[in-house]
C-alpha cells in the first residue's frame, strides 16, 4: 500500500469518493422506514454474573424483519438514572466480551452492545439480494436495482435503533447517549451519530466504510477494503461500471453521513494504519461541523492505542 498523505494535506483532504445526487432522499426514506419499527424488545438473562452490573441477552426487530442480538448490560445499583453508551464492533467479529460492559456499568454506565447482522453474533442477516457477495459485507447488494439492498444500509439503521432503544431504558437518561466503536465499529459510531442526533458524544476509533475510492487507489488487498479489489478483478475487470459502482458504495459512505452529526466528536487514528488509511478517516472527519478533536497516535496504526480506552471510559462516564 503507498504510503498515506502528509499531516497537513490531510487536515485539508476532502475525500475522493463521489455523493450520490439523491443521498438525502435515500436515508430520509431509509428513517421513515426506521420509525415504522416498534422499539420493543426482548430481555434474556445471561449466565455471566457480576456484583457490579445485570447482564442480558436482548433482542429486537429491525427493518426487514431481522432478529437483531444485542448485549445489555446495566448498573445493579443505581440511584437515579445514568448515561449510556451504544457500542459497536469491528468487522466480522461480534459484540465482544461482557468484562468490558461490567467495567462501564460498574461506573454507572449503561450498556448495549449490537451484534451486526450475520457477522460473529447471533444476528440474523435476512437480506435478498441479487450479484455478488464474495469476500465482505461492503459489495453485498452493489449491484441489486434497488439501493435499499446494500448490506450496510440495514447496519446503519440497526444503529439507530439500537440508540433509540437504550434511549428509552427506564435506568438511561435519554440527554446522555454515547456512541463508541473501533474500525466497522467507528464506522457504525459515526453512522448512528449522524442519523440519531440525539446522540451526545460520538467516539469513532480508526473507523471503516469511508472514501472507498480513496482506499481502492491505495491498493487495498492487504487493508479493510480488499473485497474492492476482488469485485473489480472477477466482477469488473475492465473498471466499465468504475463510476457507477463508487457512486452505489456512496450511499454508505460515512464522509458523506459526517456532516450531519451534532454530537461532541473525539475521533481517535494511528498515522501509520494500512487497514483504514488515515485519509480514508479523515475525508469524513473534516466535514464534521460540530465541536470536534483529532486524537493522533503518530507510530500506531490498526492496533490496540494506549490510553484510548482510559479516555473514552472518562468521557462516557462524565456525561
Amino acid at each position: 500500500m503507498d504510503r498515506d498523505l502528509p499531516l497537513h494535506e490531510l487536515r485539508e483532504y476532502g475525500g475522493k469518493s463521489p455523493k450520490p445526487d439523491d443521498f438525502d432522499e435515500y436515508w430520509a426514506r431509509a428513517l421513515q422506514e426506521l420509525d415504522r419499527q416498534s422499539l420493543d424488545y426482548e430481555l434474556v438473562p445471561a449466565e455471566m454474573y457480576s456484583p457490579a452490573a445485570e447482564c442480558f441477552h436482548l433482542y429486537f426487530t429491525g427493518v426487514g424483519g431481522a432478529r437483531v442480538h444485542a448485549k445489555y448490560v446495566r448498573p445493579r445499583h443505581l440511584a437515579q438514572p445514568g448515561p449510556g453508551v451504544a457500542m459497536f464492533h469491528g468487522y466480522a467479529c461480534d459484540s465482544g466480551d461482557w468484562s468490558e460492559k461490567i467495567l462501564y456499568a460498574a461506573s454507572g454506565v449503561s450498556v448495549l452492545a449490537l451484534d451486526c447482522r450475520g457477522q460473529g453474533g447471533p444476528s440474523e442477516d435476512v437480506l435478498r439480494t441479487s450479484g455478488p457477495t464474495l469476500r465482505g459485507h461492503v459489495i453485498r447488494g452493489l449491484e441489486d436495482a434497488n439501493p435499499d439492498n446494500l448490506y450496510y444500509r440495514n447496519v446503519f439503521l440497526d444503529t439507530v435503533q439500537t440508540a433509540r432503544i437504550l434511549m428509552s431504558l427506564p435506568n438511561v437518561d435519554e440527554t446522555r447517549i454515547a456512541a463508541l466503536g473501533y474500525s466497522q465499529g467507528g464506522a457504525l459510531t459515526v453512522a448512528c451519530a449522524a442519523l440519531e442526533p440525539r446522540i451526545a458524544l460520538a467516539i469513532p476509533v480508526y473507523p471503516f466504510l469511508s472514501d472507498y475510492r480513496r482506499a481502492w487507489e491505495m491498493e487495498v488487498v492487504s487493508s479493510a477494503y480488499e473485497e474492492l479489489s476482488y469485485y473489480f478483478r472477477w466482477f469488473d475487470p475492465q473498471h466499465k461500471r468504475a463510476e457507477e459502482t463508487f457512486r452505489r458504495l456512496g450511499y454508505i459512505d460515512i464522509q458523506h453521513l459526517a456532516s450531519r452529526i451534532r454530537a461532541r466528536v473525539i475521533w481517535v487514528t494511528g498515522l501509520t494504519d494500512t487497514v483504514c488509511p488515515p485519509s480514508t478517516q479523515f475525508a469524513a472527519y473534516n466535514k464534521i461541523a460540530a465541536d470536534k478533536e483529532m486524537l493522533l497516535l503518530y507510530e500506531h496504526g490498526h492496533e490496540w492505542l494506549p490510553g484510548v480506552g482510559d479516555r473514552a471510559l472518562s468521557e462516557i462516564t462524565s456525561l
